[in-house]
């Protein structure tokens, strides 16, 4: 009970003494007020971002193989032999398809090249950030595809080039509004494509909650841009069957792509949890960066902490020679100004949260499909480290107000 009137009493101090110097107290912590509020903005909106690629890579399934003609996600750049391997082809897929036991369902998926913007129109109504993707009937099995009005193309549209397209909900609102787009023509970077069906808004998206998809049948766009050669495949195993799937597809590609026995793939296999695990390898180390760049700003905080406290125990050296004089010991000294300490980088850590969720925010407002989220370990992490600020960097301010002599302290002016 003793121990807990002194640290109320203490703590009672400390705020005076900083509602006493505000301005003092604000320029004081503002090192640690950035540094918690970075550490908070940063590791809200990488918080929000790993939920939503996580989401969005489960949404493929357990029994899901993607291949790419190099790793999806990657914490170094691209060697020389991979920059240098030739692209996925569609006899690729037919191979896979035919030859895989294991699987049950194949489909490529192609990209337009990689220029400028993607641009979808219908009369006088436009979407300037169009992801457009051609891929087969069979991805409509894949898990990415839920269909809300009218239909996806058939093997039939897909075969004979039809220019058909499926659209996401954000370019039915923003093309259409409250009209019916089944049956229309839209142009899709100055393609015409008529619209046969709709889809409802993924549960889970790469752009946040944009659904700014235009699928159409993969050799009509093939046809629109003969150039196209961003080729992936995704592969569905039978059930229970993913090694072996693996397993196969890795043996086919190897001998249409010619690989020799001593050579490694050149392609990429991953699967929804391998793309988890190398995406948050990414984020993790972006994060550390982060943490360490704000490391930066507690220690510009707690020096300045270091210093003013300092300046306090000057300032209160006779304060300091009463209290001994009377009985208080040097525990109770070193206690008294820890707790100001803090309390100080406590109210920095405070103010800093309130800082990131801010930041957080505005992130949010200003890149609408960037998802944020501030996390419960981000605040802690904060408030934690801000006191342990205080605490380390006002041990030696404390140690020496306690070792100040009652009466030479009682004389000081």
């Amino acid at each position: 009970m003793k121990a807990f009137v002194s640290v109320r009493n203490n703590t009672m101090l400390a705020l005076d003494t900083i509602v006493a110097h505000k301005l003092r107290t604000l320029l004081t912590i503002l090192g640690v007020i950035i540094g918690t509020g970075t550490i908070i903005g940063v590791g809200a909106i990488l918080t929000g971002f790993d939920g939503a690629i996580t989401n969005v890579l489960s949404s493929f399934g357990p029994n899901s193989v993607i291949v790419f003609k190099t790793p999806a996600f990657r914490t170094t750049d691209l060697t020389p032999e991979e920059r240098n391997r030739k692209d996925l082809t569609y006899e690729n897929v037919l191979d896979v398809r035919e030859k895989c036991s294991a699987c049950t369902t194949v489909s490529p998926m192609l990209w337009p090249p990689r220029r400028g913007p993607v641009v979808t129109r219908y009369k006088g109504n436009a979407v300037y950030q169009t992801n457009l993707l051609g891929v087969e009937d069979s991805y409509v099995n894949t898990g990415q595809i839920d269909m809300n009005t009218g239909h996806f193309f058939s093997a039939f549209e897909s075969r004979h080039h039809a220019p058909v397209a499926v659209i996401g909900a954000d370019i039915e609102k923003a093309l259409f509004a409250v009209q019916d787009p089944i049956g229309k023509w839209i142009s899709v970077d100055g393609q015409q494509f008529e619209v046969i069906g709709t889809m409802y808004r993924p549960k889970a998206s790469f752009f946040g909650n944009s659904d700014n998809r235009v699928i159409v049948p993969y050799f009509s766009m093939k046809k629109a841009y003969p150039n196209a050669h961003d080729l992936a495949l995704i592969v569905l195993a039978q059930d229970k069957m993913l090694p072996r799937a693996m397993d196969q597809i890795r043996t086919i590609l190897r001998i249409d792509r010619h690989v020799p026995v001593n050579k490694p793939d050149n392609f990429a296999l991953s699967t929804a949890q391998e793309m988890v695990e190398q995406f948050r390898q990414i984020t993790s180390m972006t994060f550390l960066v982060m943490v360490v760049l704000s490391s930066i700003g507690l220690l510009v905080g707690g020096i300045g902490v270091m210093n003013i406290m300092l300046v306090s125990v000057t300032e209160r050296t006779k304060e300091i020679g009463i209290r001994k004089a009377i009985g208080a010991r040097r525990i109770d000294i070193v206690t008294q100004f820890l707790l100001e300490a803090v309390v100080l980088t406590g109210i920095g850590g405070l103010i800093g949260i309130g800082l990131g969720w801010m930041i957080a925010a505005a992130s949010k407002l200003v890149f609408t499909s960037l998802p944020t989220a501030v996390p419960a370990w981000a605040a802690i992490l904060g408030i934690g480290v801000s006191v342990g600020v205080g605490l380390f960097f006002g041990i030696w301010p404390a140690s020496k107000a306690a070792k100040l002599d009652p009466v030479e302290a009682l004389r000081y002016e």
